[in-house]
């Protein structure tokens, strides 16, 4: 299956990366805004990811404390659409789990890239992308490559 938008002949050497930290209160822009609430970690943690990480859309698994592995989508960078003024780490777990979940620990393995950040002349436009971020998300994660990092060890409860 073709999937959109994936760059495969970027240098991603930092690939797969991991992240874990506590869910702080974000913007508060991606359930009212975006239909697609996100988990954020303290801005802070940005600044600590390697220097050759580049801004974009990824794709991963993610684990909030001691529920399943899901798959997930994560925004690193500035948000251009919101014109940012630091760069976040915003991931949208693709379970509804009915609940916020501030102070929870989230485990990121990140496992591909999709695209990189860019502005867009609407708020439909911008849905519209994280919609098709989403869909190809799921389809990169379907493969065997990525599905065999779903049970790395760092996911462990311990």
């Amino acid at each position: 299956m073709f999937i959109k938008n994936i760059h495969k002949n970027m240098s991603l050497s930092y690939l797969p990366f991991y992240l874990k930290g506590e869910v702080v209160k974000g913007f508060g822009r991606g359930s009212k805004d975006l239909g697609c609430p996100t988990a954020n970690y303290p801005r802070e943690t940005a600044k600590l990811l390697p220097q050759d990480v580049k801004p974009g859309v990824y794709y991963g698994w993610a684990k909030v404390d001691s529920e399943p592995v899901q798959k997930m989508v994560v925004n690193i960078g500035w948000c251009p659409f919101y014109q940012n003024k630091e760069m976040s780490i915003e991931t949208h777990v693709m379970h509804d789990f009915g609940r916020d979940f501030y102070g929870s620990t989230l485990k990121i393995c990140i496992v591909g890239y999709l695209r990189p950040e860019k502005n867009f002349k609407s708020l439909d436009e911008l849905i519209a992308a994280i919609e098709q971020d989403i869909e190809n998300a799921r389809v990169a994660l379907d493969l065997p490559d990525s599905i065999k990092l779903k049970d790395e060890a760092f996911f462990s409860d311990q």
